[in-house]
């Protein structure tokens, strides 16, 4: 009998607990679905004010409309745009432009960091060069690219190359050098070579690292590409940019912008979702 009562009264103080525990659950998942829906109510406050202070200023002649253009403008140009398909035609070569060099970036950056990682006499060899190569402005090597490859597609996506490749290489290398040494030492002192220590430990620990990193490659492939299409491009919003500025349709400027502004956080969101989706499967 008094094994009986035992058993029951720990059944009982086991099923308190977990009830306790999942009110808790939910009130942090109402909390958290409370404070995301603040968030997201303020930034679209801010945007909404944004665009209406823009709207005011230039109808009171706070700014220079010639300059500035305003938003109800600037929606019409992209409207027109749109409806006779001169928008589509930029951005899809644009955005084809920004996801080669985003993807060979990522990848070329991150088997590079490998290399280097591997073999410490190729780091050593390689480290003066990667510093003075990512110091240099990508914008006077832009012309470099142009005569070698040409004025077209290749010589934009290398420009891209240029700057995600030694970002991409620096970040998860420093990531593989701060693994924690102590689990490098308990991996070989079980017998394991470089190669397990690699798949094993090392790149599982900076795999967030890792992840991590097509984020700043996003905002790194729209600076390389707008910046090729500067120089070389004939299509595409940065070129519009240009052609824009060189016959004074500032509108057709700000129009583009917004229109990078958008895509580029809609491409940044995309990764972010990506990276969730990643890391809760590891």
């Amino acid at each position: 009998m008094l094994v009986n009562k035992a058993v029951t009264e720990r059944t009982a103080a086991e099923a308190s607990r977990l009830e306790w525990l999942s009110r808790r659950h939910e009130e942090f998942k109402r909390a958290k679905r409370l404070r995301n829906r603040a968030v997201l109510a303020v930034q679209g406050s801010l945007l909404v004010l944004f665009f209406a202070l823009w709207e005011a200023a230039a109808r009171q002649g706070w700014i220079d409309r010639l300059l500035f253009s305003y938003p109800t403008k600037v929606f019409r140009q992209i409207y027109a745009n749109m409806a006779d398909g001169s928008l589509w035609h930029h951005l899809g070569i644009t955005l084809g432009e920004t996801a080669t060099g985003f993807v060979l970036g990522t990848l070329l950056g991150t088997l590079l960091a490998v290399a280097i990682w591997w073999s410490p006499f190729l780091s050593a060899v390689l480290d003066p060069y990667m510093v003075v190569f990512n110091s240099m402005p990508k914008v006077a090597l832009g012309p470099i690219f142009i005569v070698m490859f040409g004025a077209g597609f290749i010589s934009i996506v290398v420009t891209t190359l240029s700057i995600t490749i030694i970002v991409t290489t620096l970040v998860v290398y420093n990531s593989f050098c701060g693994v924690d040494p102590n689990l490098v030492k308990v991996v070989r002192s079980f017998g394991a070579d470089k190669r397990q220590v690699f798949f094993k430990v090392i790149l599982p620990a900076s795999f967030p690292a890792i992840v991590s990193t097509l984020k700043v490659n996003v905002g790194m492939s729209w600076v390389g590409v707008i910046v090729g299409e500067f120089l070389v491009a004939k299509s595409g919003l940065g070129y519009l940019i240009i052609y824009g500025f060189q016959v004074f349709n500032f509108t057709l400027v700000m129009s583009s912008l917004i229109i990078i502004a958008f895509v580029a956080t809609a491409m940044y969101q995309l990764v972010v979702y990506i990276e969730k989706v990643l890391l809760f499967r590891r």
